[in-house]
């Protein structure tokens, strides 16, 4: 692909029409990262199922990854888009700029806390801090920061001075549906 072909905020509705049926000629579906995903199906006729409920950025620990894709998982079979590094990121991007810009335009970030996480240097704590600083923009009413614990660990007294957590242990399952519940109710809320 040309590097306009890269960077579709520059390229006009035809020229992503043509695009968006080139790139179905070699796969089955073409995703728009929050637009929706195009298919076609074997008749030749092309579909689009716009983009599913809330984007939700999930920020972890590489010590922590299992957790983090069970959550991407079951998020996902939810019916929302969830975000995770290793299944978004694709090689030659400016992985830091991409995660940014995925914590900007997210509706919601799920920090996974751990023991392991909470006191290691690097990525999950710049993520962390830029997800903060997006939260200060955000409406004081409205649900952005949906910190969980994946064990029983401290979490960061910057997040527990505004913020509650949800705990994904001892009972995975209900944790989550605690997650799923508090995105759903902020979705559904009606606007002041």
């Amino acid at each position: 692909m040309s590097a306009r072909e890269m960077n579709p905020g520059e390229m006009s509705a035809e020229e992503l029409a043509v695009l968006i049926c080139r790139s179905l000629e070699r796969s089955a579906a073409v995703e728009v990262e929050g637009l929706g995903v195009f298919a076609r199906d074997p008749e030749g006729r092309i579909s689009f199922r716009g983009a599913r409920n809330a984007r939700i950025f999930i920020a972890y620990a590489v010590e922590d990854f299992a957790a983090a894709e069970k959550l991407y998982q079951q998020l996902e079979a939810a019916g929302h888009s969830p975000w995770l590094d290793r299944r978004k990121l694709l090689p030659g991007q400016n992985w830091p700029r991409r995660i940014q810009e995925a914590i900007e335009t997210a509706d919601f970030v799920v920090p996974c806390f751990s023991t392991r996480s909470v006191n290691k240097r690097g990525g999950f704590q710049a993520e962390i801090r830029y997800a903060l600083d997006c939260a200060s923009r955000v409406p004081l009413d409205d649900v952005f920061l949906v910190p969980v614990r994946l064990d029983n660990c401290r979490v960061p007294a910057r997040i527990t001075r505004e913020t509650q957590y949800v705990d994904l242990f001892p009972d995975w399952d209900s944790g989550v549906e605690r997650v799923r519940q508090i995105i759903s109710k902020q979705r559904d809320r009606p606007l002041a």
